[in-house]
């Protein structure tokens, strides 16, 4: 079968998703913000050899590629095709991710954190996946639910903002009405925006 991928743009004016006719990851998803944590999957290794490239997200049979905004995309688009062409054929979709798996676990282990993933499942995970990206809890106290965002999603400014107060809202309207939501990670930041 030949390899074929399709590029198509997102909200996030740094960041391309490349969809391929064939699965870059079978279970879960993983991102990968630099060279050294990719060491066990060549085709992300290669892509962070282009310059500029700042993150590099897999998920089903799409890849991510988020650059830093300081190149046109006509300059790396395809350099950044022909290496995920290039590495398809020998990519394993199967990888595992040590640290992902971990920090999986810990979270599903919680009943309550289960049910908020069920809520973010059926209303925003979908849409957010269609645009290149996506979200995982990063911890939840009783009140306040600490989310991470991932590939396309992961430095957009429509995240850090309505996509936040979005969670929000649907989170109050059909788990908890004092859940309050916040991103990982340079909290007063994104708090001057979302609020």
């Amino acid at each position: 079968m030949e390899i074929r991928t399709m590029i198509q743009s997102t909200p996030n004016p740094n960041a391309l998703k490349f969809v391929l006719n064939v699965p870059v990851k079978t279970q879960g998803k993983v991102t990968y913000k630099n060279a050294a944590q990719c060491q066990h999957n060549p085709m992300a290794a290669a892509l962070f050899t282009i310059p500029n490239i700042t993150e590099v997200y897999f998920f089903d049979n799409y890849v991510t590629v988020t650059q830093d905004g300081n190149v046109d995309w006509d300059a790396i688009e395809d350099q950044i095709k022909k290496l995920i062409l290039e590495y398809a054929a020998n990519h394993d979709p199967d990888f595992q991710v040590e640290e992902v798996k971990k920090a999986e676990t810990v979270v599903s282990d919680d009943p309550e954190i289960a049910k908020i993933n069920t809520i973010l499942d059926n209303t925003i995970r979908p849409g957010l996946q269609m645009d290149g990206g996506d979200l995982h809890i990063v911890g939840y106290d009783g009140i306040n639910l600490t989310v991470s965002y991932q590939g396309a999603c992961g430095s957009c400014p429509s995240s850090t903002m309505g996509t936040l107060k979005a969670i929000e809202g649907i989170l109050r309207d059909q788990y908890n009405p004092e859940i309050v939501v916040q991103t990982e990670g340079s909290m007063e930041e994104h708090s001057h925006g979302a609020y």
